[in-house]
């Protein structure tokens, strides 16, 4: 299982009172800031496909929330709050990428898609749900699983389509 799962699955994802745009730029930074620890206004604006004027906005009311440090015409920082809110939107957003595309098997782009917006609004005790959900599929030794298109539905590769119960994991079709 991924880091991004484990960490979800343990870690309290409680919401905070941001959009969901400014959640997407403290997570912008956050990627951006990996290497060096800190991002440009004109790599976030670049990489989020928005106007720096946009970015300035933005970056002002992160700021004066005490979520980054920021300063007109010098690089971002996150703050320890920026950090653990942008830390937890990232790891969010990497258990849905996972389900999505290991578990449902959603091409990457659409999975990408859908996984960026539904990071904001999913509740993390739904979040966990799908996190215990994934983890299943991976450790149960006879799932095995493969979505079948034709048929909309989940088989076991193990059992076959017409067998009706798993015997190692009491798993009913």
């Amino acid at each position: 299982m991924d880091d991004a799962l484990k960490s979800v699955k343990n870690q309290s994802m409680s919401g905070n009172e941001l959009s969901a745009s400014l959640e997407d730029y403290l997570e912008t930074i956050y990627f951006l800031s990996e290497d060096e620890g800190k991002a440009r206004p004109k790599e976030i604006a670049a990489r989020m496909k928005v106007r720096a004027a946009s970015v300035t906005g933005a970056l002002r009311i992160l700021s004066e929330k005490g979520l980054i440090n920021y300063a007109p015409y010098s690089s971002v920082t996150l703050t320890p709050e920026g950090m653990t809110i942008a830390d937890s939107i990232a790891k969010k957003h990497e258990a849905l990428l996972h389900f999505f595309t290991q578990v449902l098997g959603i091409e990457a782009e659409e999975a990408e898609e859908f996984a960026c917006s539904m990071e904001h609004t999913i509740p993390d005790h739904i979040l966990h749900r799908l996190v215990r959900f994934a983890e299943y599929t991976e450790k149960c030794p006879s799932f095995n699983a493969s979505w079948l298109e034709s048929a909309e539905a989940y088989f076991c590769k193990a059992l076959g389509r017409d067998e009706k119960r798993c015997d190692k994991c009491r798993l009913t079709k």
